[in-house]
């Protein structure tokens, strides 16, 4: 019997073939259309299939058949719903963009954190003389149930966002619109410390403080809306919730020895929900606040220290100080009674 050709050691000038190997073994088809063949399939004009294409983040193809069947039943699933009037085109671009943007991001995040077990299945025991079979291996193993996973979350991230419309107090007027206190917290000195360190130890400590303040903000039932490595962006329905999430990050980030110190900035207000992101006055003022606040220490804008329970929390009036955007602002030191 012939051997397997997937099993074979990778030679030398095989780059290109490895790499078609793992692209079927994720798409499960093979190239065979170009641009206006997709356009001509699903029954739309060359125009839409790029912008559909741009907003999911890819480059375009010229003439060259770089798309797959799969692509075309995407084409077709999308303008299925936009024909059927649900929706209309420039709506289906912006799910599309949200798709694109999301995805991209999860499928980096799965390749640097299964890179490591392709590594160890290529070295280890399991070794099969090649890094590609072993990361088709995987790939094989992880991704239907991954698949599953991805369907599933959505789900449940879905319900959990049209709940918030109602829970955050969205306008009647504006749907776009909720009452919400929003977070900011931020490793002190992070650029000075990551010259100092390696890359891995740089990437080991994003990660511990991102996974850790996903945890917290989890447990007080907020959501983190961005995180920029030495930052993380949360909301929660209310203030008390959000004191509760940055005592939090205080104990298991700016208490941790082998962690950084952590400044925390609230603010509270209605913000613009838009694009997966929220935008307004709140958003600045508690990016702002940390700039002030002192090393595992909290303070919050005085919307903040009103929505909180006198007969619980201590307010404390800081002295007024220039905040960009903002002029003199007066910052609140809060602190449970």
């Amino acid at each position: 019997m012939a051997p397997d050709p997937s099993e074979q050691p990778e030679q030398p000038g095989s780059t290109k073939r490895a790499g078609e190997r793992l692209d079927e073994a994720i798409l499960r088809s093979k190239p065979r259309f170009n641009a206006l063949e997709v356009a001509a399939e699903s029954g739309v004009t060359i125009e839409e299939t790029r912008r559909l294409w741009r907003a999911l983040g890819f480059p375009e193809f010229s003439g060259e058949k770089a798309y797959t069947a799969a692509d075309v039943e995407a084409v077709s699933t999308l303008m299925s719903f936009v024909d059927a009037g649900a929706v209309d085109f420039d709506t289906a671009v912006n799910l599309t963009r949200g798709v694109g943007q999301t995805m991209a991001r999860l499928a980096d995040w799965e390749v640097s954190t299964l890179v490591t077990r392709v590594e160890e299945m290529a070295a280890g025991d399991e070794a099969n003389s090649s890094r590609v079979h072993s990361a088709l291996q995987l790939i094989n193993e992880v991704n239907p149930p991954f698949e599953r996973l991805v369907v599933y979350a959505w789900r449940r991230h879905l319900a959990a966002a049209v709940g918030r419309i109602e829970a955050m107090g969205a306008k009647d007027e504006d749907l776009h619109t909720i009452d919400v206190t929003v977070g900011f917290a931020d490793l002190v000195s992070f650029t000075a410390l990551s010259n100092t360190l390696d890359r891995n130890e740089i990437g080991d400590l994003v990660e511990v403080f991102e996974a850790r303040c996903q945890d917290v903000v989890a447990r007080f039932g907020g959501r983190i809306i961005k995180s920029l490595g030495d930052s993380v962006l949360f909301v929660t329905n209310t203030a008390e919730e959000s004191v509760g999430v940055a005592e939090g990050i205080i104990n298991v980030i700016g208490r941790d020895a082998k962690m950084p110190d952590v400044r925390l900035g609230l603010a509270s207000g209605p913000v613009i929900l838009r694009l997966g992101d929220i935008f307004g006055p709140p958003v600045n003022m508690a990016a702002r606040l940390t700039q002030v606040a002192r090393r595992n220490r909290l303070i919050v804008d005085q919307n903040t220290a009103d929505l909180l329970p006198v007969e619980e929390w201590e307010h404390r009036r800081l002295p007024a100080r220039p905040v960009r955007g903002f002029g003199l602002v007066e910052p609140v030191a809060v602190r449970r009674r």
